[in-house]
C-alpha cells in the first residue's frame, strides 16, 4: 500500500517536469533553494523551499540551513497536502482512467505511447490501458531517473512534521491541479512532451538541484519546444497567482515552510517575484 501511495503521489508531482518557458527581465536568481519572506509587518519570517519532488535516494539532501529553518517554522505548507486522507483517496483516483487509453486515443496515438513506453519504461500499452494518461507520463518520468530507490520531498517534510507535531497544509487540491494539467496540455501534447522526456536530462536536472543552481535549475525545467502560452497560463501564471492570495494570511499568522516544485520560484510571474511586488522582502538563505 505505501509502494501505490508513492507511485500515486508521483502522478502528481509529474507537473514540476511540465514547467512552462518564460522570458524574464528579474534578476539573476542567486544560487539556494532555501528563500526567507519577511517585511510587511510579519512578526516572524517565513520561508520557500524549492522541490525536486522525486529524487533517487543516493541524490537526496537537505542542507543545515532547510533543517534549521525547517525547526523554527510553525506549519508546514505544500503544493497538496498530501496529509488529509481526503486528497490521498482523491489523488488514487486520478490513477484510473475514465475510460481505457484504447478508446481515448487514435490508432496512431496508441502506436506512438506504445513505442516511448517500451524505450523509456520496457512496457506496452496494453499494461497500462486502464491507467490515465497522466499516470502513464508519471511512470515514463520515475523510470527516467534511473534508480528503484526514489524519494519524495513532500512525505519526508511530511514525517518531519509529524515529528515536531506541526500543522500540514496545501496550496491547491489534487484535483485543482489535475485539472491545470488538463487545461494545459491536449492528448497530442502530452504524447509530445513524453517524447521529449529523457535520462539524460533528468541527470542534468538532479546535478543542477544539488548544486541549488537556481537559474540554470529553471532553463533546464522550462522548454518551448513543448509548452505554448496556454500552457504557460494553466501551469504557472494562474497558479502562482492563486497561491500568492493565500500565503501572506498564512504567514501573518505564523512562521511557515512553504515547499513547492523549484520552478515555481524563477521568473516574472514566479513566486518569489510576485512576493517583492506584493511588498515582502525575499532573501536566499545561503550556507
Amino acid at each position: 500500500m505505501k509502494n501505490f501511495i508513492k507511485s500515486t503521489i508521483a502522478i502528481v508531482l509529474f507537473i514540476f517536469n511540465g514547467t512552462t518557458n518564460a522570458q524574464t527581465n528579474t534578476p539573476k536568481l542567486e544560487n539556494s533553494l532555501l528563500w526567507e519572506v519577511s517585511g510587511k509587518g510579519l512578526t516572524k519570517p517565513s520561508y520557500l523551499y524549492g522541490t525536486v519532488h522525486m529524487i533517487c535516494a543516493g541524490d537526496y539532501f537537505l542542507s543545515e540551513k532547510t533543517n534549521k529553518a525547517f525547526e523554527k517554522s510553525d506549519k508546514l505548507v505544500l503544493e497538496i497536502n498530501f496529509a488529509d486522507p481526503k486528497e490521498m483517496v482523491e489523488l488514487q483516483g486520478v490513477a484510473m482512467g475514465k475510460e481505457p487509453l484504447s478508446k481515448k486515443l487514435t490508432a496512431e496515438q496508441l502506436s506512438k505511447l506504445n513505442l516511448i513506453l517500451q524505450k523509456n519504461a520496457g512496457m506496452t500499452i496494453q499494461q497500462v490501458d486502464s491507467f490515465s494518461l497522466l499516470t502513464v507520463m508519471s511512470l515514463i518520468s520515475m523510470k527516467s531517473f534511473g534508480c528503484t530507490d526514489l524519494k519524495f520531498y513532500e512525505l519526508n517534510f511530511i514525517e518531519m512534521a509529524k515529528k515536531r507535531q506541526i500543522e500540514v497544509g496545501g496550496l491547491e487540491t489534487v484535483k485543482s491541479q489535475c485539472e491545470s494539467f488538463e487545461n494545459a496540455y491536449s492528448d497530442v501534447e502530452m504524447i509530445a512532451m513524453l517524447e521529449e522526456t529523457s535520462a539524460d536530462e533528468t541527470t542534468k536536472l538532479v546535478a543542477n538541484y544539488k548544486n541549488e543552481d537556481m537559474e540554470s535549475l529553471y532553463k533546464l525545467t522550462t522548454d518551448e519546444k513543448i509548452m505554448n502560452l496556454k500552457a504557460k497560463k494553466y501551469m504557472l501564471d494562474d497558479r502562482n497567482a492563486n497561491w500568492i492570495k493565500i500565503m501572506p494570511e498564512q504567514m501573518k499568522k505564523e512562521s511557515v515552510f512553504f515547499a513547492v516544485g523549484a520552478a515555481h520560484l524563477g521568473g516574472d510571474t514566479g513566486i518569489i517575484n510576485l512576493l517583492r511586488k506584493a511588498g515582502y522582502t525575499v532573501k536566499p538563505v545561503m550556507n
